[in-house]
């Protein structure tokens, strides 16, 4: 029984996390989340993809310390895509929604965080505990005190405290809050919208976000205007670019082909 499922819905990939009882991640469900990440990366074909977790109860605790205390290293090898299969894939230029369907704790918040927007179920709940562990939740440290506010990042890392959906709603955390029964059909449905849409400019937004994280203001502007970023490049010689000018010319609904 494989503990990754995947699912093709057209331009839509779902990665379904299914490892009872909780979709704790170790090395070998790593590598191949990371493959599954990687293709969906390099597939002309498809535009938008799904992670969720399987069951009611477990998005994903993180890493798993049973395989851990079996002889699974922490710092062994992950996969392509380092812990998850995402946070550390280069080049991910397309759309991730994280359907958060439970728990999602540690490296499990770690890996929604990689995510471009998330999506919980009124039942999720929420924490980063390995301060309790005495070990540090490091992609945490990085992302949570850019996506909200400093003093709350600190105390959620500090403390190691749950908190529930309505709270990471509030803080910004998750975009929507979705009763549990209706989770996937939500995210399907905003798949879909990003489906339909111009995937080289996603590929240009994503670049220009990661490129102009640490930079200043200026010098990312320069280096869009330069066309020194590929997507960027790439989206301003491309068809759809003119395609774009002409459906707004022509008063109609423009036809993506990404290229």
């Amino acid at each position: 029984m494989t503990p990754v499922k995947t699912e093709r819905d057209g331009a839509i990939l779902t990665v379904t996390l299914d490892r009872p009882k909780a979709n704790a991640i170790d090395l070998v469900t790593s590598r191949i989340m990371g493959d599954a990440f990687r293709d969906f990366r390099d597939d002309p074909d498809l535009r938008v993809a799904i992670l969720t977790g399987a069951g009611e109860k477990f998005f994903c605790p993180g890493w798993d310390l049973k395989a851990a205390a079996d002889g699974d290293a922490v710092d062994g090898d992950y996969g392509v895509g380092g812990f998850g299969g995402l946070q550390e894939l280069r080049g991910m230029n397309k759309p991730v929604i994280a359907a958060v369907n439970g728990i999602a704790c540690g490296g499990g918040l770690e890996l929604a965080l990689s995510a471009d927007m998330i999506l919980a179920a009124d039942h999720a709940t929420f924490a980063l505990p390995e301060i309790r562990s005495g070990t540090v939740a490091d992609a945490a440290s990085v992302k949570l005190p850019k996506r909200i506010p400093y003093h709350v990042a600190m105390e959620l890392l500090l403390t190691g405290r749950w908190f529930d959906a309505e709270e990471a709603h509030r803080w910004g955390l998750v975009n929507e809050i979705v009763p549990a029964a209706r989770l996937m059909e939500r995210a399907r449905a905003l798949a879909e919208v990003l489906a339909s849409g111009p995937p080289l400019v996603y590929a240009a937004i994503k670049e220009i976000v990661r490129d102009a994280e640490d930079s200043k203001f200026q010098d990312a502007m320069n280096r869009i205007t330069r066309r020194q970023l590929a997507s960027v490049d790439t989206l301003y010689a491309s068809e759809d670019q003119l395609e774009g000018a002409r459906a707004f010319a022509e008063k109609r609904d423009p036809v993506w082909k990404g290229r």
